[in-house]
């Protein structure tokens, strides 16, 4: 029989315990060793059993165990130094509170993302944007950075897979009980839950209860609407993670932003934490957290205070918002119909003090080619958010582009979106043994220093190690990966019906000994999981070789909707259960966080090919990486700025054959074929030829060196202690005082005085735009003054219209010319006013341009909006350029 209702019934722990359910509730046993050892040493079996999950261990270990324990003065010593150390680690200052000018950082910081990769215990996530968020949430920990951590609880998470007999992928969604979690219902004073409401259309709620997972030091508050108030279809809001259709999806980013927002305030309120000065939005799903800002702002009269217009709160909220993008590509953005926005914003849905239309508008694609009937969530989160920012050098260069129709009149360069690359958390992803090698040889203090600051820009020290040590590691990882990946492949086949009598070719899958390749990532198409079967004969070859075999380990889930990517994952199962080639390949289903911690470790190479530019950043590769894995990638995301021939190989890229944006057309064919040739080969002559290179005493010593060099050189660049580091300094700091200074009262007056002023100004300098004209430029120089150093004397007429000189900035830009005359690498000047306005009413503006650079070389003029509250001249996307008939006696210089 079934059970109606499930729920867990929870061991009641002695006394001299009791610290355990202390450390079980804090989730930084997901990356403490040590506190996992001792968690471990209360039942091996259990603790394999559950997964590796403390409260789930806490809940099954037998109470004969735990009498046992409560009589074992050495495990109870072991329990108070750790629970002592938690308390500690929570407690004491570390580099964020140890800063040499603290008063500028943050009060704190609030971040939002649809996806959080704590641990596989919490499968709140599905894929990367996930654990990168819970990698920041991590590093922010263990930097001292003062998060609040705020996402969604999915009652049945992401999917689990398996395969059918025919390689089909298969999903179920198992129930999560959060009894059975890390975490525990946020309550009143009272005792009572606490509740979060959204209006929706026709008089409904939408009501959410609210879960707390303490990340380190980081709440992570997440918001769960299977609650009895609500209805059914209310309630199964949170139910799935990228689940159900439209309207499903925008509830979830409704409930995320501004639900969200209404969490943060009430665990300020309950627990007085510094309610946060900056909002960071990773991703688009989180967007609608800025128009509860500002329906906070515009109705804060009812609270005693003098509410704004939406305009002024509308600038108070963009100066303390980060909006990350993580897609190279306008189909990942989310987008919905306009109507359906609409209606979500009206009548009784309506956000008091925000009218729909402007709601609307922060969601409009109104770039050429943008589809008026679409609300975009990129481009809200982008008009919301004064600073932002891609994931690396690249794709910031990708984002600037795919973005330039919001700043129209701007080059792509000069698009206001940084770059912050992503990093890993350390601690998280790097094997134990490779640790324990690392700080033989630096101490462990220094050692868990370097995994978790990101000060340092070499791993110094590491060069000490001893080829045979770090060789009998490599051998070591790669033994523990070949019995995970002979364990999950036997009870894959199970599942797909095969019998005990029918496995017994699984104890020689893989060996410790060849050369081991890993692929594993979501597999939707540009990531290209089957580019290395283009040519299966040659793939058979590289696996079958007599003298330098490959073996490869393969795993990913395609999005539950995506018939197309699980297509491609039964044409890699296809290949792998070939007897002939099975030995060497494996596809592991369930691709998760328990996985893949065992699997970048045992790995050599690292095999990343996406059709570049379209991976975001791609940070397998860093975790690989940590642990001494060589990468083999197509030069995209983050590998594109690291690689330095010595820590791997660049797979060559057709670059201009094909749209990346049409994978199914022939050139995208062709293009596949050339880039899978280019990979075999390296494969081949390059990578498995080093490593089957031995010496006399049998150690292949170039790979070796690449090895070690990989450790000590990109070890601190891929850290998330050294990416969060750059978003406080970079961008959480300067966004923290915008927003002050735009909140601060006017001398006995009432407060957000700057935003007023900003906004008041905008609305000024948008109404005058069409009158400001650059009217005639004209430039003096010696005959000679076409040569290295000499100057142009610049004298630019302007019409300002009714702005003053103070509203805007004359530049000259200039640089390199092209055939066509683009100018790139510029260089900006800025003229001042020498008179005006005549009685033309123009304005006359002077300045020396200096020939800095020889070869073909160019100038234009141009007038941008100037303010000292702008964060990028760009900000407004206004810019006045010579017209055709403008006067330009000298331009072009060749």
């Amino acid at each position: 029989m079934k059970a109606i209702r499930r729920f867990t019934v929870r061991t009641v722990l002695p006394e001299q315990l009791q610290p355990l359910h202390e450390l079980a509730l804090n989730l930084r046993w997901s990356w403490h060793s040590e506190t996992r050892d001792l968690f471990r040493s209360v039942d091996p079996e259990v603790w394999a059993a559950t997964g590796e999950d403390p409260v789930r261990l806490l809940g099954e270990v037998p109470a004969a165990r735990l009498a046992a324990l409560a009589a074992d003065r050495r495990f109870l010593r072991r329990l108070g130094d750790q629970a002592d150390d938690l308390r500690e680690y929570l407690s004491g200052p570390r580099w964020y509170q140890s800063a040499e000018d603290g008063s500028a950082l943050p009060a704190a910081v609030a971040y939002f993302s649809p996806e959080y990769g704590i641990a596989a215990a919490l499968p709140q996530y599905s894929g990367g944007l996930g654990i990168l968020a819970g990698d920041h949430l991590k590093s922010a920990s263990d930097l001292g950075v003062p998060l609040i951590g705020v996402g969604l609880f999915y009652r049945h998470g992401y999917f689990r897979q398996s395969l059918s007999r025919d390689g089909w992928q298969q999903e179920r969604y198992p129930l999560l009980d959060p009894d059975e979690l890390a975490v525990s219902l946020l309550r009143e004073a009272d005792g009572s839950p606490v509740r979060i409401d959204l209006a929706l259309p026709a008089g409904r709620t939408l009501a959410a209860h609210i879960w707390k997972a303490q990340v380190g030091r980081v709440p992570l508050l997440l918001l769960d609407s299977d609650i009895e108030a609500n209805s059914p279809a209310e309630r199964d809001v949170t139910d799935r993670l990228y689940g159900g259709g439209s309207e499903h999806r925008l509830l979830q980013e409704m409930l995320l932003g501004i639900g969200g927002v209404r969490a943060v305030r009430t665990w300020c309120r309950l627990t007085g934490h510094p309610a946060p000065e900056v909002f960071h939005t990773n991703e688009g799903h989180a967007g609608f957290l800025g128009v509860e800002r500002i329906r906070e702002l515009v109705t804060a009269v009812e609270k005693g205070a003098e509410g704004l217009d939406f305009a002024a709160a509308l600038e108070a909220v963009r100066a303390g918002t980060l909006f990350t993008t993580h897609t190279p590509v306008p189909a990942g953005i989310d987008r919905f119909d306009r109507d359906l926005v609409a209606r979500h914003f009206t009548g009784d849905a309506a956000l008091a003090g925000v009218p729909v239309e402007q709601v609307l508008a922060l969601g409009a694609e109104t770039w050429r080619g943008g589809d008026p009937k679409l609300f975009n969530m990129a481009a809200m989160g982008l008009r919301l958010a004064q600073r932002a920012n891609g994931v690396s050098t690249l794709h910031g260069e990708v984002s600037r582009s795919m973005f330039n129709g919001l700043w129209p009149g701007f080059d792509a360069a000069e698009v206001p979106i940084a770059s912050v690359t992503n990093g890993v958390h350390a601690p998280t992803w790097i094997d134990p043994a490779v640790v324990r090698l690392g700080a033989a040889e630096i101490g462990t203090e220094r050692a868990e220093d370097a995994m978790t600051t990101g000060e340092t820009k070499r791993w110094t020290g590491l060069e000490r190690i001893g080829n045979s040590e770090i060789w009998e590691l490599r051998r070591a990882l790669r033994a523990q990966l070949v019995d995970e990946a002979r364990s999950r492949v036997r009870t894959s086949w199970r599942q797909r019906g095969a019998g005990d009598a029918e496995l017994g070719w699984v104890g020689s899958v893989l060996d410790p000994d060849v050369l081991t390749i890993g692929f594993a990532r979501r597999v939707p198409s540009y990531k290209r999981l089957t580019l290395m079967l283009r040519d299966q004969e040659r793939l058979r070859a590289l696996l079958l070789h007599p003298t330098r075999p490959v073996q490869i380990v393969v795993a990913g889930k395609a999005h539950p909707a995506d018939d197309g990517g699980k297509r491609l994952i039964q044409q890699m199962v296809a290949f792998a259960d070939d007897p002939a080639v099975r030995h060497r390949i494996v596809f592991l289903p369930d691709y998760d966080m328990a996985m893949a911690q065992r699997l970048y470790p045992g790995c050599d190479v690292w095999l990343n090919n996406p059709l570049r530019p379209l991976e975001a950043c791609g940070t397998s590769g860093m975790k690989a990486a940590l642990n001494g894995c060589l990468n083999l990638s197509v030069l995209d995301g983050w590998w594109d700025e690291w690689y330095d021939g010595q820590n791997g190989w660049a797979i060559p890229t057709a670059d201009g054959v094909g749209s990346v944006l049409d994978p199914e057309s022939a050139e995208a064919e062709r293009r596949d074929d050339i880039e899978s040739a280019a990979l075999y080969d390296l494969i081949e002559h390059q990578v498995a030829a080093r490593f089957y290179d031995r010496g006399a005493d049998g150690l292949p010593h170039r790979w070796i060196a690449m090895v070690r060099h990989t450790l000590v050189t990109l070890g601190p660049k891929v850290l998330a202690g050294r990416m969060v580091r750059e978003y406080v300094e970079r961008l959480y700091t300067p966004a923290a005082l915008a927003q002050r200074e735009l909140a601060a009262p006017v001398a006995g007056g009432a407060g957000y005085a700057g935003a007023r002023a900003l906004a008041e100004w905008k609305a000024k300098v948008r109404q005058a735009w069409p009158a400001v004209r650059v009217e005639h430029v004209e430039a003096e120089c010696p005959d000679e003054a076409q040569e290295l150093g000499s100057a142009l004397s610049l004298r630019v007429q302007v019409s300002l219209g009714p702005l003053e000189p103070a509203d805007v900035e004359v530049q000259v830009v200039s640089g390199r010319v092209d055939e066509r005359d683009g100018i790139s690498d510029a260089a900006l000047l800025a003229l001042k006013p020498a008179g005006g306005p005549d009685l033309d009413g123009r304005t006359r503006y002077e300045g020396q341009l200096e020939l800095s650079r020889t070869g073909p070389f160019g100038y234009t003029v141009r007038v941008l909006p100037a303010h000292p509250l702008l964060a990028s001249p760009a900000e407004l996307g206004l810019v006045a350029l010579p017209a055709e008939s403008a006067g330009m006696d000298t331009g072009l210089l060749r």
